[in-house]
């Protein structure tokens, strides 16, 4: 019967050592891109992630075959709202709160948990042989990202495109935050 732990890793690290999912800085072949979703640093993927990445992977793949350029982008996401939940749970776990440690002790946890597990999920998706440019990782708060996102609103507001005024939100009474609708 087929072993896939005797196989798929030395298959996958051949694609990766042989740039097969990188997509060229320059090329006159058409182009073709996906923006991976950025999953949560929630703690490890789940199906939901698995069926969704599969897409995108089934696309990519597709256009990479037919000749395009093909850039699937990875990243993760600080997901600050689901981060924050599951950090709540752990702290209730050791009999604190937020409140007690307070924020700048938060804050430490927080990137504590992003180091612990911010990789994890990017590395359950390698295994399961998705073909992102893995190469082009970024993560949303990463200074590069956050200046790109700042440029992009400031462009957009100057333009006139967005602007700011009164928003409905809505009070989450468990988190005392408010959360925008």
């Amino acid at each position: 019967s087929y072993n896939p732990t005797e196989w798929e890793r030395d298959i996958y690290n051949l694609w990766e050592s042989n740039n097969a999912f990188k997509a060229e800085e320059k090329s006159d072949k058409p182009a073709f891109c996906i923006i991976m979703p950025p999953p949560n640093v929630t703690s490890q993927a789940h199906i939901g992630h698995g069926m969704d990445m599969t897409y995108q992977d089934i696309l990519t793949r597709y256009k990479r075959m037919k000749g395009f350029n093909t850039l699937w982008q990875p990243g993760t996401d600080h997901a600050a709202l689901a981060t924050e939940a599951k950090l709540v749970e752990k702290l209730k776990n050791e009999g604190k709160t937020k409140e007690q440690i307070g924020r700048k002790e938060f804050d430490k946890v927080a990137w504590e948990w992003y180091n612990f597990y911010g990789d994890r999920i990017m590395q359950q998706f390698r295994r399961l042989g998705f073909s992102a440019d893995w190469s082009r990782y970024r993560f949303t708060m990463d200074e590069n990202s956050t200046n790109a996102v700042l440029t992009a609103f400031i462009n957009l507001y100057n333009k006139g495109l967005i602007y700011r005024g009164k928003r409905q939100t809505n009070w989450c009474v468990k988190c005392k935050s408010v959360i925008s609708d």
